[in-house]
C-alpha cells in the first residue's frame, strides 16, 4: 500500500464540466494544496456515455483507477450495472480484490456496508439525507467522516462537481486495507448516493 494512503486528511476535488460524461477527481493535501493522487474514469463505452447523460445516469457501471501523480496504481474501484442495490469492488494495485461494498435496502441518506474480501463487515457508511456527512462507524466507534465542502455558488448551480473533505481517524492504523476503502468509498458517495 502506498504510503500516502496513511495521511489521515485530505480534499477532494471533482472536475468541473457542464457536459460531462466520465467522472474525474483530484485529491489534494489540504495543507499544502498539492495533489497527492487523481482519480480518472477512462474508456467508457458510447453506450455508458450516453446512459450518463439520461434518468439512468446512477445504473451506470463505472470503472475508476487512482494513482499517484507519476501514475503508480494504488486501487480500481469497479462496479458492472446495478438495477437497484450496488455492489462495488475495490482492487489494490496488483488487481486483487481488498474488499467490496454493498448498498443497503431502504437506507435514508444512504448506507453501505464494508466489507472484506470474504464480506465480512468492517465497518458501515452512515449518512444523513439531509446534509452531505457521511461517517465510517461500528457499533458506534468512528473510523472516518467524510463532508461536503461548499465550492461557491456559482459552481455549484451551473456544473455538477463536487469537493468532499476526507478524514480518517488516528485509530485506522498505517498500511491497514480498511484505509484503502475508506478512500474508494468517497468515490462510491459520490457515484452512487449523490449523483
Amino acid at each position: 500500500m502506498n504510503s500516502i494512503l496513511n495521511n489521515n486528511l485530505f480534499l477532494v476535488k471533482e472536475h468541473v464540466g457542464m457536459f460531462k460524461a466520465s467522472n474525474n477527481y483530484d485529491i489534494h493535501d489540504p495543507e499544502t494544496g498539492d495533489i497527492v493522487l487523481h482519480c480518472r474514469e477512462e474508456n467508457l463505452s458510447i453506450f455508458t456515455k450516453l446512459f450518463r447523460f439520461s434518468d439512468y445516469k446512477r445504473m451506470t457501471p463505472f470503472n475508476i483507477e487512482i494513482r499517484t501523480p507519476e501514475g503508480e496504481k494504488i486501487l480500481t474501484v469497479r462496479r458492472g450495472i446495478s438495477l437497484f442495490l450496488s455492489k462495488v469492488e475495490v482492487l489494490n494495485e496488483k488487481d486483487e480484490v481488498v474488499g467490496l461494498f454493498k448498498q443497503k435496502f431502504f437506507s435514508i441518506g444512504g448506507k453501505f456496508n464494508v466489507l472484506d474480501p470474504s464480506e465480512q463487515v468492517l465497518c458501515s457508511l452512515k449518512g444523513k439525507w439531509t446534509s452531505w456527512d457521511f461517517r465510517f462507524v461500528k457499533e458506534n466507534e468512528e473510523f472516518a467522516t467524510v463532508t461536503k465542502k461548499w465550492s461557491g455558488l456559482g459552481k455549484e448551480l451551473f456544473t455538477t462537481a463536487d469537493n468532499y473533505v476526507l478524514q480518517i481517524d488516528d485509530k485506522v492504523p498505517s498500511d491497514h486495507p480498511l484505509r484503502l476503502l475508506i478512500m474508494a468509498a468517497v468515490m462510491c458517495i459520490d457515484m452512487v448516493l449523490k449523483e
